[in-house]
């Protein structure tokens, strides 16, 4: 199983690191445009494989799209990342052409390779993938609701002075501090709802901080976060490298699912060895499909303002 990571920043690095220290890969690829800074990461990686116990092999290369051939799973990370104050939304304008070149680039080199989008915004930029290749849609997906999903249940534990280990939670909608959709009526303890656990007031707390999750740690960081994103990553890649079949909220093409179409936004679907096996409709309360279609109105604005 050979994977590409296409960007060598932080969040690059991250999935790089945490696929390989899985080991479920024979071979990670890093490219980034930066002369020499993909091939860095790559060895220092590669210096911790005897510490970490871990076989993959890792490559660095530099614009060399050659070195990605024959990709099963390629992960687009480029462009550039959010500052303090600044929405996903404000980066399209850069982050389009970026992700546009990249992706081209790469199914050159590996044509029947699932593609994952983690670049921002994301689901405008997954919805952009779809619109600029042939592919099946069933091979493009959006990586953000499993790291919303995973700081939802990151601040329900908290609430809950619980082990994370006994939270189930999911946030659907688009990955954006307004258009995400923390299903707080569903999320459980060990079986249990939260809602049965904790005041409503406190509950309604948790989705919004799960919201701000993103610019919460951009304001104390002064960039994106890393480590989760990578996380989340290595998490969708290795459902469908060894075929799990793994349930993850993501960003995929809607064709009338939820009343919605011709737009990406983060829903529940199995994740295998072909990419999106099913999606999942979920029997939705009347506001959380209220608030599903807002946020499908949001990610339609945005998805207005690309080129294509």
């Amino acid at each position: 199983m050979k994977v590409t990571i296409v960007g060598a920043g932080a969040v690059g690095a991250s999935c790089a690191e945490y696929i390989a220290i899985k080991n479920f890969a024979s071979e990670v690829v890093i490219l980034d445009i930066k002369e020499g800074f993909a091939e860095g990461k790559a060895m220092d990686l590669m210096q911790t494989a005897s510490l970490n116990n871990f076989d993959t092999k890792i490559v660095g290369t530099t614009n060399d799209y050659s070195k990605t051939s024959n990709s099963q799973i390629c992960v687009i990370t480029s462009g550039i990342p959010r500052k303090p104050g600044m929405t996903r939304e404000e980066l399209i304008g850069i982050n389009a052409g970026i992700v546009k070149d990249v992706a081209s680039n790469l199914l050159k080199e590996s044509p029947d390779s699932i593609l994952i989008v983690v670049s921002n915004p994301m689901d405008t930029m997954t919805y952009l993938v779809h619109k600029t290749t042939s592919i099946p849609s069933s091979r493009i997906i959006g990586m953000g609701g499993a790291l919303d999903s995973a700081r939802f249940k990151y601040r329900l534990a908290e609430a809950l002075e619980s082990p994370i280990s006994d939270i189930d939670g999911m946030v659907i909608g688009g990955h954006s501090d307004k258009g995400m959709v923390p299903l707080t009526s569903m999320a459980t303890r060990n079986g249990i709802r939260v809602s049965e656990l904790i005041s409503e007031k406190r509950l309604n707390q948790v989705a919004e901080e799960t919201k701000i999750g993103g610019a919460t740690l951009t304001k104390l960081l002064g960039t994106s976060a890393w480590y989760a994103p990578g996380a989340a990553v290595s998490s969708l890649v290795q459902s469908i490298a060894c075929n799990h079949k793994k349930v993850f909220p993501c960003s995929v093409m809607l064709d009338g699912e939820y009343g919605l179409k011709d737009l990406c936004i983060g829903v529940p679907i199995v994740l295998g060895k072909n990419g999106i096996e099913n999606i999942i409709e979920l029997k939705l309360n009347s506001d959380e499909m209220k608030n599903l279609r807002e946020s499908a109105e949001g990610v339609s604005m945005t998805n207005s303002l690309l080129d294509i």
